[in-house]
């Protein structure tokens, strides 16, 4: 007879502990009672609807939400089993672009900000930098980028930890 492990499901969200001082009460005393399971999510993954992932304990899981909303770092929710589930997002490498010289050819600009459009590598403008979301190969963008041979340009990389305030909004409607 064939056997296939039965995957803990989970669609009942309770909360956000960062939020929720007794729900993180909660969570503190299943910690305790083993009665917690805890996944560590990508950035990617936290906006989809039906996430198949693995706890860190090694058990299948399957996380059921609106695709309306992401998943924030200390989301919970709750089993079909009764298991308390509690999100952690990894933190996120994003490659960072600034400028050591003032552009002189705006143009050049804006043609880096089509072709990074055109592949829809959603980027974020905050302060002087220019932030690119690693949505293909890091190797790849940045010979992209640097075919454009802009004077003053310098490409550098940060990880951004899940509670930093860079959200990069992917339009899934949009279509060519």
């Amino acid at each position: 007879m064939f056997y296939l492990p039965m995957i803990e499901l989970a669609e009942t969200y309770l909360g956000n502990i960062t939020e929720n001082s007794s729900l993180s009460q909660r969570i503190e005393k299943a910690l305790s009672d083993e009665n917690c399971l805890k996944v560590y999510l990508n950035h990617t993954d936290s906006g989809k609807g039906r996430i198949h992932t693995h706890t860190t304990c090694g058990k299948e899981i399957g996380i059921v939400k609106s695709r309306d909303w992401s998943l924030q770092e200390g989301d919970v929710f709750e089993t079909q089993q009764g298991k308390l589930l509690l999100v952690h997002l990894e933190q996120q490498k994003l490659m960072v672009i600034r400028f050591n010289l003032p552009v002189n050819h705006p143009i050049n600009l804006v043609h880096l900000g089509h072709v990074l459009g055109n592949h829809h590598w959603p980027i974020i403008v905050q302060n002087d930098k220019l932030y690119v979301h690693l949505a293909a190969d890091e190797e790849v963008i940045e010979k992209t980028i640097r075919n454009f041979s802009i004077p003053g340009l310098e490409i550098s990389y940060e990880w951004r930890r899940s509670g930093d305030k860079l959200v990069f909004c992917e339009n899934k409607d949009h279509h060519h």
